[in-house]
């Protein structure tokens, strides 16, 4: 029995969803993103497309290229409601789905074709996307994850795509290699330097010249270029480390300024820990200079999720690393080696008062932390003028991380 893999994507998602919640910006160009000099496109509309602008690209160059665009810096709490709503409607649907992305999604209809027909069930849950969250969705449907998400790049924006058993290679063949997913530009160079522009060229190459050329990744991108994919949904995604880091503005020398903002991403990791009743025993810290030169250290600890534990690493890793009389571009904050685990009172350092403290803390956090849009309002990091350093979401909830559009101090 052929797989029946569908792939959902919500078109321009920050975009769109800064348009329902203000129709004056539709049919406007508008970019979300980082606002300051550093910082990057997250999302683009359509209209900003004709001219050039494309996500990734520094937001000072989008501007340049298309002057008449609105700038929005974007919110990640509201942005994670709204994926919330779009997986609540696909969990009623599908047996089994997967989310790839904060606006992707894929699902198995393997089998549905004996007792319904799978391209009206994804068309009719298409439908009731749009109408019960008021955001554009597009989707490919086929026997592969692969190709269903290239069909589904084929089908935007707003529409959907078959491709039919048996017909994969040939939809593939006469599309750049560059539709593959996993081609970055790295690898799309060396296939350019060997006259590869195309994936059909890919399809009539041997295999076994694929791999000698670019090793196992040869191998799986050979696959793909045949539409070959057996890759399974998974459901849930273990996280197995959690991380947060800041670009300032301005590449900055003031070291009270650096370690308040490490202890605000600490304080907030630390709370993150406890909400998805997580410990960790590896903290790390990050620094990048102004010359790009980035270093980081690591130690390892007992297991805690402890803001007064937690936040003393933090402060000392750094005071290890910033060893040169450089500005700071970058500073991040890292916990790994994750277990299960709820807190623990330390009978030798702790006290009964100290874990009531924590208590009551998360609790009025859980309760009263956001705003309505999702943003945090109670957490070190408002208190020293950095908003929305914290996400209040249980990160262990089996979603996959949200990259946050590349945010600034």
């Amino acid at each position: 029995m052929d797989r029946t893999i569908l792939h959902m994507d919500l078109d321009t998602f920050f975009v769109s969803v800064e348009r329902k919640h203000d129709d004056r910006l539709r049919g406007k160009p508008v970019l979300v993103g980082g606002t300051g000099d550093r910082g990057v496109v997250a999302a683009c509309s359509y209209e900003t497309r004709t001219f050039g602008v494309h996500s990734g690209m520094p937001m000072k160059m989008a501007r340049n290229l298309c002057p008449e665009a609105i700038v929005i810096k974007g919110e990640a709490g509201i942005y994670s409601k709204e994926s919330k709503i779009v997986s609540e409607i696909i969990s009623q649907t599908v047996p089994v789905f997967e989310k790839a992305s904060i606006d992707e999604f894929y699902a198995d209809l393997s089998g549905m074709d004996k007792f319904f027909n799978s391209f009206q069930i994804a068309s009719d849950l298409r439908t009731r996307i749009k109408k019960e969250s008021g955001l554009p969705i597009s989707f490919g449907l086929s026997t592969s994850k692969v190709v269903s998400k290239v069909a589904t790049g084929e089908a935007k924006p707003d529409n959907q795509r078959k491709v039919d058993a048996g017909t994969e290679k040939s939809f593939l063949a006469p599309m750049r290699v560059q539709k593959i997913p996993m081609v970055g530009e790295k690898t799309n160079k060396i296939l350019y330097d060997m006259g590869v522009k195309y994936i059909k060229t890919i399809q009539e190459m041997p295999v076994e010249m694929m791999t000698q050329i670019l090793g196992k990744n040869g191998t799986l991108l050979w696959n793909r270029a045949n539409g070959l994919d057996n890759s399974p949904i998974v459901p849930f995604h273990e996280r197995k480390s959690i991380s947060n880091e800041r670009t300032f503005g301005k590449d900055t020398g003031d070291i009270k300024r650096i370690r308040e903002m490490l202890r605000a991403m600490g304080e907030n990791l630390a709370y993150q820990l406890r909400t998805g009743d997580k410990l960790t025993s590896c903290v790390s810290v990050k620094i990048r200079y102004s010359d790009f030169n980035t270093v980081s250290k690591q130690v390892k600890i007992p297991y805690t999720s402890a803001d007064h534990l937690l936040i003393p690493q933090i402060e000392r890793l750094f005071d290890q690393l910033h060893n040169r009389r450089m500005m700071v571009r970058l500073v991040g904050v890292h916990f790994s080696d994750l277990v299960n685990g709820n807190y623990q009172i330390n009978l030798f350092d702790d006290t009964e008062e100290r874990l009531n403290l924590y208590m009551a803390m998360d609790y009025i956090r859980n309760r009263y932390g956001t705003d309505n849009r999702g943003n945090s309002i109670l957490s070190w990091g408002t208190t020293i003028g950095i908003p929305n350093i914290a996400s209040m979401g249980n990160p262990f909830n089996g979603e996959p991380p949200m990259i946050p559009a590349h945010r600034n101090a």
